[in-house]
């Protein structure tokens, strides 16, 4: 049977040349942040990137504290295709931003290693996908920190079944491979992995990860 590679999501975008590269590699999402640090966008900003997002790329809103009701305002006012929550949400707050939102809800889990927290199983039932990174001080994301991959597919075997995960956290056309091989994820999400400077894409390095991540599977097209 083939193996099928998995999708790609390359988040963090502050200019549009670099979204664009993203729709020309063939990407299934494409990301923005709204959580603060270096890449932060704001409403208008964001609207200016996503301007020309061809349908077949997904639009991702990264979030982090905001309220519910201002999470489905930021959806309706750039058209985006799912949420990605930061900020540690419980099941709870996944269930309302889903509500409140009406698309895709994605909890990011920010581990230190290969113990998944507790509250694992509640919160696969209430997203629709889970966001492995890497939990760093002082940042949600985008750090280049990389988490233990062998170690952390045995925890994650039991739930294997029951969600679409997402792998982030250091991941870099040089390691990307390595990364799918030991965690089979549906989704990789790459940002500092793929940057000349903080919110500066390299082209170069954004269809070298997109071919490391080709190599993996024969892609089934979705």
């Amino acid at each position: 049977m083939d193996v099928v590679a998995p999708d790609l999501k390359f988040c963090g975008m502050t200019r549009a040349e670099d979204v664009a590269a993203a729709a020309d590699l063939g990407a299934r999402y494409v990301g923005v942040i709204f959580a603060g640090g270096p890449r932060h966008q704001s409403l208008d900003g964001a609207k200016r990137l996503l301007s020309e997002v061809p349908p077949s790329l997904k639009r991702v809103g990264v979030v982090g504290d905001q309220t519910v009701a201002e999470i489905a305002d930021l959806v309706r006012a750039l058209d985006l295709d799912v949420v990605q929550l930061h900020a540690d949400p419980d099941a709870k707050r996944v269930r309302e931003v889903h509500s409140a939102s009406g698309v895709e809800t994605w909890a990011v889990l920010r581990i230190a290693g290969p113990i998944l927290p507790e509250s694992f199983g509640g919160i696969v039932a209430a997203a629709n996908a889970i966001v492995l990174d890497a939990r760093t001080p002082g940042g949600l994301g985008g750090t280049g920190v990389t988490l233990p991959w062998g170690t952390l597919a045995r925890a994650l075997e039991p739930w294997r079944g029951d969600m679409q995960l997402v792998l982030a956290g250091g991941l870099r056309p040089e390691n990307v491979g390595e990364a799918i091989a030991a965690i089979e994820p549906d989704v990789v999400d790459v940002s500092s992995g793929i940057e000349s400077a903080p919110g500066i894409k390299d082209h170069v390095r954004m269809r070298a990860f997109r071919d490391a991540v080709q190599r993996t599977g024969v892609s089934d097209g979705r």
